[in-house]
């Protein structure tokens, strides 16, 4: 474990576990600090993973013994933190969306390249079998030339579970900049980058009430739109149309479907790494299930983390700064459209990442990678 990436993590909040099962013990990586505001909380993760020491934030971002800073905190914090780790030199990879606005997305991006350290953002889901079969799939023409997409995602509100969801409904939070990543990082993979948007939007609760936890019962404000839907352009000519809400409490559209010349393909949950691909070729009288053909199999959260640290160079990670702010960019400028009533064109743009050849669950969790960072 000498030669391991070492990483800090900052925030440990119920995302955080999932990371940490995934990454505590891989021979690539190896976790030395872990920070929250909640001192008492950092405390009993550092107990739980030996070697590992529970450290204030600034301790953390300025320790010799990390590479990499893991920033697992609220939207709201996402700039702050990784401004602090980059002028420290530290590589960073964080949980979506890259900042809670445009404007300090930029800012981190600009200051990660200045001081030439790797920047990295969730969501890595779509390096799972599901979405990465499904962009096998497209490339090999199975259905042709690509005309269009839809992507639906519909919730109740996050309310119903997270104790502390007060973050979901403020600046950074909502239905698109929370789960709209997923969705619009998996189009990247499937359709390439955006070049303009149009967009709609709704707030027609102003509270929620917490369905668990602690608070159960207490209502909170409501202070962004809770229903997004838009067109996206895509610089291929193919059209997405997307809906991302917290106001329905089910829906049976698929998550992602896109449409071909020849075909449909069905995309399963890009939350999730699997789930089954599905096409109707032209012609066809009933869907075909595709198996698994590309990428990491019985991922988890933080594969993206370990592809990410072992890339050779920021541009080669293919969870990367330059496609979290691609996607930043296409959210916000939605939620633009929408206030403004017009269509927007972009300023960004991303190179799909490379593919994920398919890779099996022992190889990428029981290996060590070659550590290039």
């Amino acid at each position: 474990m000498g030669d391991a990436h070492r990483v800090g993590v900052v925030g440990l909040g119920v995302i955080s576990r999932a990371y940490l099962d995934t990454l505590a013990g891989h021979p690539s990586v190896r976790i030395t600090a872990v920070a929250d505001l909640d001192a008492t909380r950092s405390a009993t993760v550092a107990a739980e993973l030996p070697g590992v020491a529970a450290r204030t934030v600034e301790e953390l971002l300025s320790s010799p013994d990390v590479d990499t800073v893991l920033n697992l905190t609220v939207p709201a914090a996402h700039a702050e933190i990784a401004l602090g780790a980059i002028a420290r030199g530290k590589h960073v990879y964080g949980e979506k969306p890259l900042a809670a606005t445009l404007a300090d997305a930029h800012t981190v991006v600009e200051a990660a390249a200045k001081a030439g350290v790797a920047l990295g953002c969730a969501p890595d889901t779509v390096l799972g079998t599901g979405i990465q079969t499904a962009r096998a799939a497209v490339e090999a023409g199975t259905i042709g030339r690509p005309l269009s997409a839809s992507a639906v995602m519909v919730t109740p509100g996050h309310e119903r579970w997270h104790p502390q969801p007060d973050f979901y409904y403020t600046t950074g939070g909502g239905p698109l900049l929370d789960m709209g990543p997923y969705y619009l990082a998996s189009l990247v993979h499937l359709l390439g980058p955006v070049r303009a948007v149009t967009g709609a939007s709704s707030r027609l609760r102003g509270e929620r009430v917490i369905g668990s936890g602690p608070r159960t019962g207490e209502r909170i404000p409501v202070e962004v739109d809770t229903h997004v839907s838009g067109v996206l352009e895509h610089t291929s000519g193919a059209l997405t149309t997307i809906t991302t809400s917290f106001d329905g409490v089910a829906t049976t559209a698929a998550p992602i479907e896109v449409h071909g010349e020849t075909g449909t393909l069905a995309v399963p949950d890009p939350n999730r790494f699997d789930g089954e691909v599905r096409l109707f070729a032209l012609g066809a009288e009933q869907w075909t299930a595709l198996a698994p053909s590309a990428g990491y199999a019985g991922g988890s959260r933080g594969v993206g983390l370990l592809d990410f640290v072992t890339a050779d160079g920021g541009q080669a990670a293919r969870a990367s700064g330059d496609l979290a702010l691609h996607v930043l960019e296409t959210m916000t400028a939605l939620l633009r459209s929408s206030a403004e009533g017009r269509r927007i064109e972009l300023t960004t743009s991303a190179t799909p990442p490379a593919p994920v050849p398919l890779t099996p669950v022992e190889e990428w969790r029981e290996r060590a990678w070659p550590v290039s960072r």
